[in-house]
């Protein structure tokens, strides 16, 4: 269940004001009845009081996740260190199995000492029972020459963060399964969490919301802000550990980069198969995994709340748009598998494939070689099949879905707004501004950056990056992601020289082969050269990847950025331009390149003089950049669910090989967690980034596949259950992170929203063959009854074979052939202008453009005018954000003007009758407002 909300937050940081104007902080508040929830809360008779209402419920003597009690009063708990030494040990075992090996003596060891100190293993406390670990952090001790140096830092780093609160206590390796590993369990204290909360400018409910609360216990609200690793991990990011080479050294990444630490991470609060064995334990853990991270859970809606509450706000709303968009794209994969049923059923009413397996037609056109000197002389029915299969997505449908889609991506978008508004509403992000991160500097901008000057908002001293450095650094990095850019367009280049040159092989193969000729037409030497291109290319764009996401990051952190904020945009404004034209140049040369830059017979054009620009086929390039599309989206969904899901469970399973052979209660909980994976602070862009990239392919080029929003939703929703499955079982627990939308992720969709309008009137007016039919249709038709009839010996030039030139004239023509026919609109030999552009080829291009023009103009304009209509944030949503902070100013008022008549009831002179007249005065104009 969510928790309650309350109408009037406040920041811990920000204190009630008092008559004197000074900041009066929490701690300070007076216990008084029927005052607000955080001054009751501290009205408690001790700290211990507030501490276990912070903590899960359980009865005094008993821990969480686990069945056994343990007294916290009167007994003694040894520590780590304590427990049965060897000879002890022996004495308790059987003398045959003595000879069994350290291993079972080591294992007895640890049995003995958990039935000594009556505490589960799989516990979340410390020893105590009482006090939550909040962090762990392990390391290994390697008697090497670093090991006194990292001895000396962890004893430093260890000090200073018990000087800032923090209880620590240290499980000796005696008690790890492996019996290498020291594990440091750290805990932050109440007055810790309070007083980092006011830090991070953490709001609290100051008074209970005058709307019905949906939990029983208003204290939640409270408490649930602090209960969250990031204020622990916020205190180890800028803990310090030493002064090195004159430089002061702080920060738990430095200690995890140079091995001092091997690892650090918040717990999971039980095993995900199953319950925790206290039922005080809420096990949320084991309900996420059950009712949201199993495939058998597709159809029920995310648990976004809880998803909030354990890992935070920035994972919650990736969870939260991702599921938004697949429920979008329901929408768009039920249009789009309409458009294709109609190519389908249509299939066979198609004028132009029916002319093209025409033996009588077809069968009688001559067509041009398709390579110099090898290729031979063929007939245009040898295409039958694949302009039967053109048709479907080269079709009327095809110009509706364009336009459909213009308008979807709008709608998705602005209703995205809707909701993103309503999740900052109930998860109260209302007034949480990114501008506080601003305020938070990276720990490696702060160590690297030796100079300072005044911030001008909190008016301190802070380090900066001088301007020449600045600029210096951003040179080198422009210039290494143009050059890695530079690098995809070289790759492209290779591909297309690859299809060039292997398309006489694939024709001269068919030709030759007899195997291969029941196939023939269906696998064309187009279609074979394009699929075993379009493999080539996506093995080309993994490799790059895997080079270039290391590339980025290593050049963002060079960069040096400010803040995280800073850090996570650079990084996604590197990479998606990467990725951009990493996973789209192909899709664009098929679209707009290929086939427009032939030449004609006798005068073909080349690349590098070499090799002869590739033609499309005679039903158009379409069919083409369909099979592009599918293999690079398709196979990328499955090579990313392969990384996403497989490789994490092998690697999981090849680390726990060992524990299996162990007794349950003897795997610790920080054990356990320590052998998962890891999910770094990059985790979540790269989901955002594969997510991003499929929005482009099914919006970009969608004209060319209506199936493309159906394999999209089909991934997605395997995707949900894929990353919540990896990341509640697979994954440590990440430190969480508030967030009040997706970022910079949503300026790029906008982006790409508006470039797919412009790509989408290119295909359709460029890259398909609908425009020519319509000229034809409309203007150059003979034929009343069936105007399409004859549209492909218009659509055919025709070329006289005794004007090739030796470079391109075949070397066999066995029939004796004396014209062929090519994809073009030019003269016949017998024409005064004699293979030049006949008018029909100008008439075609102006109705090309003019249509772009006007179907960009169109949609624009619905989609900008669907724009206006939809409000970013819904009416309900923004009246009770105004009452909130009606309430918010009244409540203060209330307690400003409490406190002048205290003072003025005790004879304070400081407070004046004008205070008081000026205080009733803002609380009139308040009600007013």
């Amino acid at each position: 269940m969510r928790r309650p909300r309350s109408l009037s937050h406040r920041s811990v940081a920000q204190p009630l004001p008092s008559s004197s104007g000074k900041a009066a902080t929490m701690n300070s508040l007076g216990k008084k009845a029927n005052e607000t929830l955080i001054e009751m809360a501290l009205s408690a008779d001790d700290d211990i009081a507030i501490l276990t209402k912070f903590k899960p419920s359980h009865s005094e003597g008993e821990e969480c996740n686990g069945p056994e009690t343990i007294s916290t009063a009167g007994s003694e708990i040894p520590s780590s260190s304590e427990g049965l030494n060897s000879t002890e040990t022996t004495l308790l075992i059987p003398e045959h199995q003595v000879q069994s090996g350290r291993k079972y003596n080591l294992f007895l060891k640890r049995r003995l000492r958990i039935d000594k100190r009556h505490q589960s293993k799989d516990s979340i406390f410390f020893r105590d029972g009482v006090r939550r670990i909040d962090f762990v952090l392990s390391y290994v001790e390697d008697l090497n020459k670093e090991w006194e140096k990292k001895l000396e830092r962890r004893k430093e780093f260890e000090s200073n963060l018990q000087k800032a609160g923090l209880e620590l206590e240290t499980e000796d390796k005696k008690e790890s399964e492996d019996g290498k590993i020291f594990f440091v369990k750290i805990h932050a204290p109440w007055e810790v969490l309070i007083t980092y909360a006011e830090v991070l400018n953490i709001k609290v409910p100051i008074k209970e919301n005058d709307i019905p609360p949906m939990v029983e216990n208003p204290l939640d609200c409270v408490l649930f802000p602090l209960r969250l690793p990031e204020k622990v991990n916020y205190i180890l990011t800028r803990c310090p550990y030493g002064t090195e080479e004159g430089k002061k050294k702080f920060g738990i990444k430095r200690l995890l980069n140079n091995g001092t630490y091997t690892a650090a991470y918040p717990l999971h609060d039980c095993q995900y198969w199953k319950k925790a064995s206290d039922p005080n334990c809420d096990s949320e853990r084991y309900t996420l995994y059950m009712e949201w991270a199993r495939f058998l859970r597709f159809y029920k809606e995310q648990p976004l709340d809880l998803i909030r509450k354990y890992y935070g706000e920035k994972i919650g709303i990736y969870f939260a748009w991702l599921g938004f968009y697949t429920e979008m794209l329901f929408l768009a994969a039920v249009v789009g598998l309409i458009c294709f049923l109609y190519g389908l059923f249509t299939m066979d009413e198609n004028m132009s494939s029916k002319e093209i397996c025409d033996p009588a037609i077809g069968g009688e056109i001559i067509m041009c070689p398709l390579c110099d000197r090898d290729c031979e002389y063929w007939r245009l029915n040898t295409t039958c099949e694949s302009s039967q299969y053109s048709h479907l997505f080269d079709n009327v449908a095809t110009l509706f879905f364009a336009i459909f889609m213009g308008i979807w991506v709008t709608l998705f978008l602005e209703f995205w707004k809707r909701r993103q508004a309503r999740l900052k509403y109930e998860w109260d992000l209302v007034d949480f501004e990114e501008e506080q991160q601003q305020l938070q500097l990276r720990p490696e901008y702060e160590a690297k950056c030796t100079q300072k000057k005044r911030n001008p908002v909190t008016q301190e001293m802070e380090p900066y990056l001088p301007l020449t450095s600045q600029a210096v650094r951003f040179c080198i990095s422009g210039a290494t992601v143009l050059f890695w850019v530079s690098l995809i367009i070289a790759s492209m280049i290779a591909v297309i020289v690859y299809r060039l040159a292997v398309y006489a092989a694939f024709a001269s193969l068919m030709e030759n082969t007899q195997t291969l000729q029941p196939i023939s037409g269906l696998l064309t030497p187009q279609l074979a050269t394009s699929v075993t291109a379009s493999c080539l290319n996506f093995v080309i764009i993994m490799i790059l990847n895997f080079f270039y996401e290391r590339i980025a990051i290593w050049i963002t952190d060079m960069e040096i950025p400010r803040t995280h904020m800073e850090y996570e945009n650079r990084l996604t404004m590197k990479m998606f331009l990467f990725q951009f034209v990493n996973y789209y140049s192909s899709c664009f040369y098929v679209a707009f390149f290929k086939g427009k830059f032939v030449g004609y017979p006798g005068a073909y054009t080349y690349m590098f003089n070499r090799w002869r620009n590739e033609e499309c086929d005679p039903a158009g390039c379409l069919i083409e950049l369909t099979t592009q599309l599918t293999i690079v989206m398709a196979g990328k969904q499955i090579w990313g669910n392969i990384q996403e899901a497989i490789v994490p469970w092998i690697c999981n399973w090849w680390g726990r090989r060992k524990a299996r052979n162990n007794p349950e209660n003897l795997y610790s909980r920080w054990e356990q967690d320590h052998d998962l994976q890891t999910f770094g602070a990059l985790g979540l862009f790269y989901e955002y980034l594969e997510m991003v990239i499929q929005f482009g392919f099914i919006t970009l080029f969608v004209a060319s596949f209506p199936l493309a929003p159906l394999l999209a939703l089909m991934n997605n929703i395997l995707e949900i259950r894929v990353d919540s499955w990896k990341l509640t079982t697979q994954y440590r627990r990440p430190v969480a992170a508030k967030a009040h939308s997706i970022g910079v992720w949503q300026e790029i969709l906008n982006g790409m929203a508006i470039l797919s309008v412009v790509t989408n009137a290119f295909i359709v007016a460029f890259t398909s063959d609908m425009i020519p039919r319509l000229v034809y249709y409309y203007a150059y038709s003979e034929n009343e009854d069936s105007p399409m009839s004859g549209y492909i010996n218009n659509s055919l030039s025709v070329f006289q074979i005794s004007d090739f030139p030796e470079r391109n004239k075949p070397k066999e023509n066995p029939e004796n052939f004396v014209i062929c026919r090519y994809r073009d609109y030019r003269y016949p030999p017998d024409h005064e202008r004699k293979y030049l552009h006949t008018m029909q080829f100008w008439h075609i291009l102006a109705a090309k453009l003019a249509f772009i023009i006007i179907m960009e103009h169109v949609v624009f304009i619905v989609k900008f005018f669907v724009a206006w209509m939809i409000p970013d944030v819904p009416a309900d949503v923004k009246a009770k954000i105004k009452r909130e902070k009606y309430l918010t100013q009244k409540i203060l008022h209330e307690y400003e003007l409490e406190k002048l008549k205290e003072r003025l009831c005790q004879g304070d002179k400081g407070a004046t009758e004008k205070e008081f007249i000026a205080t009733e005065g803002r609380m009139e104009l308040s009600r007013a407002m």
